[in-house]
Order: structure tokens, then sequence, then C-alpha cells
């Protein structure tokens, strides 16, 4: 991509000497929960508006409509106000109130609520929403939240930075180990996957987690065909695709027996373990979509996913994806309802005992 201005940042690289601790090999921290949307969507969706608008005749005319009341719709408003133009996006009934109250507050021109499930909204949002403005003028522009080739390109931006960074950090050409990343519609995999094949030199395993209940991909594969859930039953609700991209399940049915890729599930509890350690040892909010990476350093749970030991040497990237799904009192609900999954970290350190690494000076 050129050096033209883009929606989104490049985020620090930091290695985290308490999750280090825990998976037994050296764990480094992609912050994508620091882009200004609070996740990495404004990595993909940015990319995809900017190319919109490249694309059109009249780019003054042009207004921007997503039907994600997450991060996706966020990351949609945050990328249209950063290019000067509009945007509506559409929410089912069940939206949190403070969920619409962020996107109100991050400049949406408008928050239409409408229908019982994303769906609906979805379908209302392309058959009436943009049809009435294009009627009176307006181009309007569908964003999908994660099935698209341009959302893919942008969001494999955050593979060219981690190769730069490990470079700057005297890391060498080789890439990491491992890259691990929570798979939902899959369009965070599908750019990570794609940018770590274009680097030729890399032998970097792609771990793909879902939470139980939001596990379109494991059963699929299960099934050795794409599948659609009947429903979301995961707390992780930003994971809640019911059926992931065609191009997920391509990708990873390609890498899978050469071990490329690697998947695995985990429960909520231990999504919601990842988020309240990410939040004692990093001092950050991650919400549970994103903790589901954060978890498997804790446990053994890495070394299972991988189906191997790791070695104390190994580079293993995480990429803390963020998200704008959480509260302090959600985190420490969670912790009530789960909290005997500590039980089980003896392996990992207390506080005290080691500085958080993503607080540091010396990110890159």
């Amino acid at each position: 991509m050129t050096n033209e201005k883009k929606p989104w940042v490049r985020t620090p690289l930091v290695e985290s000497a308490n999750l280090s601790k825990a998976a037994g090999c050296r764990i480094l921290l992609k912050l994508d929960n620091l882009q200004p949307s609070g996740s990495f969507k404004l990595r993909g969706i940015g990319h995809h508006l900017l190319s919109a608008l490249k694309r059109s005749s009249n780019p003054e005319k042009v207004h921007f409509y997503s039907s994600s009341g997450g991060n996706a719709g966020l990351a949609c408003v945050h990328a249209a106000n950063f290019l000067g133009r509009p945007s509506t996006v559409a929410v089912p009934l069940s939206t949190k109130p403070f969920m619409m109250a962020k996107i109100r507050a991050a400049g949406a021109s408008e928050v239409v609520q409408y229908g019982r499930t994303w769906k609906e909204a979805d379908t209302y949002l392309k058959d009436v929403v943009i049809r009435n403005a294009e009627s009176n003028g307006e181009e309007g522009v569908y964003v999908h939240p994660f099935d698209d080739p341009e959302i893919w390109d942008g969001h494999g931006t955050l593979v060219d930075e981690v190769e730069q960074q490990l470079e700057g950090m005297g890391e060498g050409k080789a890439g990491p180990d491992v890259m691990v990343c929570s798979v939902g519609g899959g369009g965070l995999f599908n750019g990570v996957m794609q940018s770590v094949e274009a680097k030729k030199h890399w032998k970097t395993t792609v771990l793909a987690l879902e939470t139980r209940g939001a596990d379109s991909l494991a059963q699929a594969l299960d099934k050795n065909e794409l599948v659609t859930l009947p429903g979301i039953t995961s707390l992780a609700t930003s994971l809640g695709a019911t059926r992931v991209s065609e191009r997920t399940f391509e990708l990873v049915q390609k890498h899978r027996a050469s071990g490329k890729v690697k998947n695995a599930v985990l429960d909520d509890a231990e999504a919601a373990m990842g988020c309240w350690r990410f939040a004692d040892d990093e001092r950050m909010l991650v919400e549970l979509a994103c903790g589901v990476n954060v978890a498997v350093c804790y446990g053994g749970r890495l070394e299972k996913a991988l189906g191997r030991p790791v070695r104390k040497d190994e580079k293993v990237v995480i990429v803390v994806c963020g998200g704008q799904n959480v509260t302090t009192s959600m985190i420490e609900g969670w912790r009530k309802e789960f909290g005997d999954l500590d039980s089980d970290l003896s392996n990992a350190p207390q506080m005290s005992d080691v500085p958080s690494a993503a607080t540091a000076s010396n990110g890159i």
C-alpha cells in the first residue's frame, strides 16, 4: 500500500513478560486494540472505504452504510469520518444501549434500529434504507462486516507491520513461529493468512481460535463442508457469525494438512479468564472475542492447540484484536462467574512478579 493517509494507524508490537512466562515461550502482542475505533476492524473496513471512494465518479455523494452494531459499525463510522463522508449504521433491536451510544458518539449520521437479528437489520438496510437514499441522489455504499476481499487486504497490513517490527527488533526475516487470531466470520483470519502465504520465507503457523457456541469454522471442518449454526450461544457475540466466509473455509482446508493452519475452540469461561488476566497483567480491557487469544497462553492451552510442545525461544504473535463490547463491570462479572479457572493457572505469574510489557516504553 502507498504512503497516502489512511484511517487506521500502525500499532505497537511488544513482548509480554507475563504471558511469556505463562506460555513457556516468547509471546509478542500486536496491539490492534489501540486502533482509533478500538479494534482491528478499522484496517479492513478503512481500506474498503478508501477503495470505494477511489472508484466513485462522484465521491462527494458517497454515503457509507453498515449493518453492524459492534466493532465493524464503529470502524465504518470512524473511517467515514476520517474520509469526510457520512455513515449510517443499522442495528437489531437487541443491540446494547452502550454500544448504540458509542456508535452515535463516534459520529454516525444516523443509527437505525430494526429487526430481531443482524440478518433482519442487514436486509432492511440494503432493501429499504440504501434504496431510499439512492432515490434521493446519494451514492450508497454497503459495507459488509467481514466478507469482502478489500477488507481482507486491509487486515493483511497487520502482518506487514509485524514483519517490519520484528526486523526492527533485530529478530531477522524469518517471521514468527505462530500467529494467533480469533475467528468469527473470518475476515481477520483471511487477511492474516493471505499475507502470511505471500511471505514465502516465513514458516509461520496461524492458530485460529473460536469460542464454543460461535464455532462455525470448527463445525464446518468436522463436517467437511460449510455449515450455518442455528444460533449463537457464546457470550462472545463479536465472534457471532453463524457461518464463516467461503474464503476462510477454503484457506483452512488448503493449509490444515501441512500444519500451517491450526484451529481450536475454547469455552466462554476460558475467554473470560483471558480478559481478566489481560486486565491484571497488561492493564488493558479487551472483550471476550479477544480474550480467547490471550487465554491460550495459560494452563498449557497453547501446546494443546498446536499439538506439540513449545520451545522457550519460539516467537508467538498474538493479535490483540480489541473490541468495544467490554466494561470494567463486565470484567468483574465474568470473574465472579468463572473465577474458579484461576485455580488452574499455577504457572501464571503474580502481578507483582513481572512489570507490564504492553505499557512499557520500548514498544515499536
